[in-house]
């Protein structure tokens, strides 16, 4: 039987499965400008800052707990992670701040004009470059639990499917 605490547990683990995973989609996606149009980059660009957001807002208590004991004994593992999430933090919020200054689709349907900046783009490129080596690092930080929860989420779901009990034999009593 399971009870209320592993139930909403074992939904909080779900919804941080989906969330990454639509987040990775996502970023996979919004790196290859050139493959899908400037449109669907900028706007798929906007939806992921939104589902940034929510991975921040899904973590946020382990945010809080960690930066209060930070400069005391923590796990080396836990003070990387956290070294390396403000670093994909401040890339992030660079790769978005520049990506909106050289928009061509989204500010501009807002009705905004920006002038045209090397500065930005260049800086965009950077920062979209830097995310793509400290995704990584987090991937491989966080692998264990990518495995681990695609099977349970991803894997074993597709797996019953084609999964049949083996007919029974009947036997022809004499």
């Amino acid at each position: 039987m399971q009870t209320a605490t592993t139930i909403k547990k074992g939904n909080r683990t779900k919804t941080n499965y989906v969330v990454d995973l639509v987040i990775g989609i996502s970023f996979l996606i919004a790196t290859a400008p050139n493959a899908t149009g400037e449109p669907i980059h900028e706007w798929l660009s906007m939806g992921l800052a939104v589902m940034v957001v929510t991975h921040l807002l899904l973590h946020w208590q382990w945010i809080v707990a960690i930066t209060k004991k930070i400069f005391r004994k923590v796990a080396w593992q836990q003070r990387i992670n956290y070294i390396l999430n403000i670093g994909l933090f401040i890339d992030m919020t660079i790769i978005m701040f520049t990506g909106i200054m050289i928009s061509k689709t989204v500010v501009p349907l807002l009705g905004l004009e920006l002038p045209n900046n090397m500065t930005w783009r260049s800086l965009h490129g950077l920062a979209s470059d830097a995310g793509v080596f400290l995704i990584g690092l987090h991937l491989a930080l966080h692998w264990d639990w990518i495995v681990r929860t695609s099977k349970r989420y991803l894997i074993q779901p597709i797996t019953k499917r084609f999964h049949k009990p083996a007919p029974q034999l009947a036997t022809k009593e004499q």
